[in-house]
This record gives structure tokens, sequence and C-alpha cells, in this order.
């Protein structure tokens, strides 16, 4: 499917996200622009700090804009909004966080937590309805109609986790920014956890923001990637495009940080370290973000470009 008969669920435009005022302002997100479609998973990568989960937040409203725009479904949802428009984002775009254990109320019973977005936009016809909706998105996610009646500290982190997805799909959302949802768990329960993000996505038609920095899972997970480096895209392309094309040094030095599982190779594997004071030259012409075929697109000044357009289609007729 082309990407011009796909439908744009979500576009980002110049955004930019500052915290703090005057001397003290750090610019955690500089300049970012790119569109998720309908029904895909697009992964956003990047090392600790760079801005990951600054973009998941503005999109959800916690982190509000300092420039540019957030569309959803054509409609601008950054900014001020109507009580009426709010209340649809919130129900629409829903977030699963990285810390299970913090993003769950340890007073509240996982009935009360599951239900609380149910309680508050009243999607329920009856008390009935309420427990059979609570009791099959549990059973759904691979928990038990008991453990409605416990508390969160009750709960290992991969089955706090599980809540975490129920309180989220339960409010039957069309978008979901999945930040680093698996990066806290145990290897084991992370396939569960991925597998239960892609029946639902199956079955529900859902599209999702997946915030990762280990790029072997995300490999497994997304349609496309979006590669982020100190608030700035460096590289966006279809997920197998990407690594078999990893054009931008900090691309390549993400892929090469990718453990490898024998541990011989593993052993005398050369780590390529990314270092963009010796990588690139600026002064005479400033980088941008360029398509340069093929749905790639690589953040550059005009010669990198040509280097990276010779070394994608130098080898193709």
């Amino acid at each position: 499917m082309d990407n011009n008969e796909k439908q744009v669920l979500l576009s980002i435009q110049n955004l930019d996200v500052v915290f703090g005022r005057g001397k003290k302002a750090f610019k955690a997100v500089d300049n970012v622009s790119f569109d998720i479609y309908k029904g895909e998973t697009l992964s956003l990568v990047g090392e600790s700090g760079s801005g990951k989960t600054t973009i998941g937040r503005a999109i959800v409203r916690i982190n509000p804009c300092s420039a540019g725009a957030i569309y959803y479904d054509g409609k601008k949802i950054s900014g001020k909004l109507s009580r009426k428009d709010d209340r649809e984002v919130i129900r629409k775009i829903q977030m699963i966080f990285q810390d299970p254990a913090a993003s769950l109320n340890e007073r509240a019973t996982i009935d009360y937590i599951i239900s609380e977005g149910l309680y508050n936009f009243h999607l329920y016809k009856d008390e009935k309805d309420r427990v059979a909706k609570i009791e099959k998105i549990v059973k759904d996610v691979g928990l038990l109609p008991e453990h409605l009646t416990r508390y969160p500290h009750e709960f290992s982190g991969g089955q706090r986790q599980r809540v975490g997805l129920a309180r989220s799909i339960v409010m039957e959302p069309e978008f979901i920014v999945a930040d680093e949802p698996i990066s806290a768990l145990d290897v084991s329960i992370r396939a569960q956890v991925l597998n239960l993000l892609k029946k639902f996505q199956k079955e529900r038609g859902l599209t999702y923001l997946f915030i990762a920095h280990d790029l072997s899972i995300v490999r497994f997970i997304s349609d496309r990637i979006v590669v982020i480096y100190k608030g700035r895209v460096m590289e966006i392309a279809e997920t197998e495009e990407l690594f078999a094309y990893p054009l931008h040094p900090y691309t390549k030095s993400l892929i090469s940080a990718i453990p490898i599982p024998d541990p011989i190779i593993e052993k005398e594997k050369k780590l390529f370290v990314y270092d963009p004071a010796k990588m690139h030259d600026y002064s005479q012409e400033q980088p941008q973000l360029v398509d340069i075929g093929n749905g790639h697109m690589v953040f550059g000044n005009t010669a990198e470009i040509e280097k990276y357009k010779a070394i994608r289609f130098g080898g193709e007729n």
C-alpha cells in the first residue's frame, strides 16, 4: 500500500518542547515533524534523554508545546481545547506508562483503577455492564477476575503492566502511546506483553506510537521507525528498510549496540560510536530532514544527503 493511500491519523508538525525559562531554558524537542498512519505501529527510538517520552507526553498533552502543532484526525489537539474536544481526545488517545508501579494508584483496587475511565466518561449502561466489561478486559490481558479486589502492590511488574494495558484498552481508544512499556519487565514477560499489544491491534484496529531504546524489540513490533537524537529526528524509514540501509551514523551506532546472542561473536563485535563533532561539518550549511526516496528520510546537509543516496541506491539500477 502506497503511503499516499494511507490515512494520516496523527501528525506532528515542527514541534518544539522547551522546559524552563530565560537562561535556564532547555529545548528537549527541536523542530520534530512526522506522521503516523492509521493502523500502523510507529516506533520512536533513541537513547535516554533524547526526547522520546517528551514527544509522547506532548501528544497526550501532559507536556505543553512551545512551538509547532499536533493534529489528530485533521483536528489540532495541541494548545487550548474546548471541554468537549478535550474529553474526546482523552478518550481516543491513551497512554501506557513506562513504570507500572508509579502509574497505578496504590490505594485503589484493580477494579477501580481499570474502571476509573469508564466512571469519568460513563462508558457503561449499568453496573452489570461495567462489571462485564471489566471482567472481559481483565481476562483479555491475561489476569483473573479474582485479581480485581487486590491492590497494585500485590502484583509483579508484568502483572501491573497488564493492569495498565487493561486500563487503556477498556476506554476503547483509537491511538495508544506506549512509553517503553516493557523496559521494566523481565525478558520472558516482555514477549507476552508485546504479543498482547499486537493482538489488540489486530482485533481493534489500534494505532501505536511505541517508544523504546532497544532496536531489537522495535524490529519485532513496528512498521516504521523514527530515530531521534537530542530532540531532533535523524532518520525515518520502514523497519526492514532501516535495518538493511542504516544511513545516518547515529542509527548505525544504535544498531551496532544490539546484543548478539552468540557470546563469541558478541565479544569480537566492534561498537560504532557516534561523535557528531567529528562526523559532521555544519559550519557552511545547516542540515535538514530530506526524503531520499523509498519513504526513507535522513537528516543532513547537501553533501551528506548525496552520500546517503549513493549508499542507498548506488548498487541498484
